[in-house]
């Protein structure tokens, strides 16, 4: 069998061993990920900042209004991945941007 190879976990919640996969699923789909405003982010939003922010190892400030596009969730709920024009890999805080 195929389940045979899966850990098993005791869940404390619901007194039974469930498959480690199966509970590590449920905990990914029940972290929800909101914006400034508690809007739900979602990989692909764009968002727009609410601040200026300087970027640290760019030298560059970011300003207030800039559209962020394609943006990427991370095992953080409190940050997001994205991309601008000129800086690749940069990481932002959810408390500085807001759904588009």
């Amino acid at each position: 069998m195929a389940g045979d190879a899966d850990e098993y976990v005791y869940d404390e919640v619901t007194g039974e061993w469930r498959p480690a996969s199966e509970l590590a699923a449920a905990a990914q789909a029940a972290v929800e990920v909101s914006d400034a405003a508690g809007n739900v982010l979602k990989d692909g939003d764009s968002v727009t900042l609410i601040k200026d922010l300087k970027v640290k190892g760019a030298n560059q400030t970011l300003k207030q209004g800039t559209v962020i596009r394609s943006i990427r969730l991370t095992d953080n709920p409190d940050e997001i991945d994205c991309r601008h024009d000129t800086i690749k890999g940069l990481v932002l805080r959810t408390e500085f941007v807001r759904k588009r």
